[in-house]
């Protein structure tokens, strides 16, 4: 199976959800599955935010190894499913890529099969401090800890 995140930069969300699920997906002995991110509107080889940097490592996660990859150089079309950051991103993508609607998702949308949360948006930690980021961190941890029971 091969599972991408998508945000808009690839440097805070996308990139952290990348990291922390193969970090997860090791430690459950998951084989698997690969995973890949890329970013809207990415620059290619553009590092992750200090910030996240940070917040990954409270979570054992090393982003030292990511590199930005913009859609356009992206592996998208490979992807079993494609988990986006917002709503925006997904009816973007749709736009972009309408004959991969049926493998595209809100993280949230994703993994709450009828219990749909109001708001399907993990926000944008880019510009804010360290709490912000923890919290959108929170956020994807709570997501990819249900995608791995559901991908079991």
């Amino acid at each position: 199976m091969k599972i991408m995140f998508i945000c808009t930069g690839n440097i805070c969300r996308s990139a952290m959800a990348h990291k922390l699920l193969e970090k997860k997906l090791k430690d459950n002995k998951i084989n698997n599955v690969e995973v890949y991110s890329c970013g809207i509107y990415a620059y290619d080889g553009d590092i992750p935010t200090e910030e996240a940097s940070e917040v990954m490592e409270e979570y054992g996660v090393d982003m030292s190894t990511h590199k930005a990859t913009n859609i356009a150089h992206s592996k998208i079309k490979e992807m079993d499913l494609i988990l986006c950051a917002t709503m925006q991103h997904k009816n973007t993508i749709i736009r972009m890529y309408p004959e991969l609607k049926d493998k595209l998702y809100t993280m949230k949308e994703y993994i709450n099969d009828n219990n749909q949360p109001k708001d399907l948006d993990i926000k944008d930690p880019w510009g804010y401090g360290i709490e912000t980021y923890r919290f959108c961190a929170s956020e994807i941890e709570q997501c990819i800890d249900k995608l791995i029971q559901k991908i079991k």
